[in-house]
């Protein structure tokens, strides 16, 4: 057994390259078989860039109103208590609503070492449904 004590890990702040706006990273971490995880807090209209997962991945929405979107798909609006899954290679995006700081716990599986292929960023005109 392997506890991770709240407030043992620092937060860190989403590296820009890979996000929009203010987000925090928080609790990151890899199991023996291969999946790794975090909590993720995105500030209103904050949001990650365009990616895919080769396994795919699963979000739980902890607090907040969020968004999300599928490569071709309509934005959907999500809240606390839903869990969205995207399968793997689907080329997706998540964040805060405009109004509203959002966060999830993000649980994707490594495939050949890796959990995530990252994308362009996402455009305002892009969250905003344009």
């Amino acid at each position: 057994m392997d506890i991770k004590r709240s407030g043992s890990q620092p937060s860190k702040a989403g590296p820009t390259d890979y996000f929009t706006g203010s987000v925090r990273i928080d609790a990151p971490f890899a199991g023996s078989g291969g999946l790794s995880g975090a909590t993720v807090t995105f500030e209103p209209g904050a949001r990650t860039a365009w990616h895919t997962h080769p396994l795919g991945q699963t979000i739980l929405i902890v607090s907040g109103l969020g968004r999300v979107q599928r490569d071709g798909g309509a934005i959907e609006t999500v809240r606390p208590g839903d869990i969205v899954f995207f399968a793997p290679g689907e080329r997706h995006w998540h964040g805060a609503s405009a109004d509203c700081a959002m966060s999830h716990i993000a649980i994707a599986e490594m495939k050949d070492g890796k959990a995530v292929e990252w994308l362009e960023k996402v455009s305002d005109a892009e969250y905003a449904g344009g």
